[in-house]
């Protein structure tokens, strides 16, 4: 009996040629686990109605842990238009797999490393070495929404907050909500979660990323959390700036940075911001991690027009399985596979594509492989 159990979900687009790539790599490592194919992703949608078909959720609750290729998103119209003709009149609405999972799975903490690999030509600076935490289920991706707004919300908005008052005089279908929730407990997790990365990586900083001067209740209670968290580790120094203001200093001073810390969908934004920096999404990986299971992918999309094409690459999704393996204990296997990435890099002689080359996907992975 294997070791390990992985659910193995490739999704949509490339996202199944990057799994098969890295499947090459985590072979020649020898992990002894069983990889359990799981579906997930638009195909499911459209035939279904279920980006996360039950049997889906049911497989990630017998497996250790997860490794996810891509997904596809489209807006509502689109996905609905997409239902096969049995399921259009059931009212069905289209929802993020890989948020649903983050969710129902408690993933809290999303860890997306940003390393600068010496030799890549893409390398914004060389030296970079910046992890984004991201706080992973609720903020403005929580999925509390409402559209139209209805009247009897808009007239309890207004009684409860006078700036909401011109909102609710008008037309129902004037107005789409998004709520930004926020909470205390999340915002500790989080935070806590990015010191203790610091302490034991030997990190001297911690930068907390909002915009407590607007969104004062939100980003204000996040800091706040923040100062308190920070006052366990004395050692460690905490630095708070403006999610506009980081964009900027990100690419004048990126060395200046190594942890950074923020909410959902700033730390969305900011993480894409700090992966293009070190070469672009194909050296983008990202683990979703709970208290009892976690979720590791690429940063990148799915990609379409190159899905079977042998081209991306996969870069991203093997330092996602580097990230798996470091979650599963096995350090050893972890540092070798980071290793042998990092030394097809330096070598130059495999490039995809966007490194400005003509390996295909397998041809990298097998680079990788020859590595270990």
């Amino acid at each position: 009996m294997a070791k390990y159990r992985i659910a193995w979900l490739p999704g949509d687009g490339v996202g199944v040629d990057v799994m098969d790539a890295t499947k090459i790599v985590l072979d020649k490592i020898k992990l002894d686990a069983e990889y359990l194919h799981g579906d997930i992703g638009w195909e499911f949608w459209c035939k279904e109605g279920n980006p996360l078909p039950d049997r889906t959720a049911k497989l990630l609750k017998e497996t250790d842990c997860a490794l996810f290729g891509a997904i596809t998103s489209k807006p509502k119209e689109e996905a609905q238009a997409e239902l096969v003709p049995a399921l259009k009149d059931k009212g069905l609405a289209y929802a993020s797999p890989i948020v649903r999972l983050r969710q129902e799975f408690d993933l809290r903490t999303n860890k997306r490393p940003c390393k600068a690999y010496e030799g890549n030509p893409l390398n914004y600076r060389d030296n970079i070495d910046i992890t984004v935490f991201r706080e992973n289920t609720e903020d403005l991706y929580a999925g509390v929404e409402f559209y139209p707004l209805p009247k009897k919300l808009s007239a309890v908005m207004a009684e409860l907050h006078k700036k909401a008052k011109r909102f609710a005089e008008m037309p129902e279908d004037e107005v789409a909500l998004s709520c930004r929730l926020v909470t205390k407990t999340a915002s500790r997790n989080i935070i806590r979660d990015a010191f203790e990365f610091a302490k034991a990586n030997g990190k001297k900083s911690v930068t907390i990323v909002e915009k407590p001067n607007v969104l004062r209740e939100t980003s204000g209670l996040f800091c706040r959390e923040g100062r308190k968290v920070a006052q366990g580790y004395p050692g460690i120094k905490l630095e708070e700036t403006n999610i506009d203001a980081m964009c900027m200093w990100l690419i004048k001073n990126p060395m200046d940075y190594e942890v950074l810390v923020t909410t959902n969908m700033f730390g969305d934004i900011i993480s894409d911001l700090c992966a293009q920096l070190v070469g672009g999404l194909g050296f983008a990986s990202s683990g979703n991690i709970g208290d009892k299971y976690a979720v590791f992918e690429p940063t990148h999309g799915s990609a379409p027009k190159y899905a079977g094409m042998n081209k991306v690459n996969p870069l991203a999704m093997m330092l996602a399985a580097k990230l798996m393996l470091e979650y599963l204990g096995e350090n050893n296997s972890a540092e070798r596979l980071e290793a042998a990435i990092a030394a097809v890099i330096k070598e130059g002689k495999v490039r995809t594509y966007d490194m400005g080359g003509k390996a295909t996907t397998t041809e990298m992975a097998k680079a990788v492989a020859d590595k270990l």
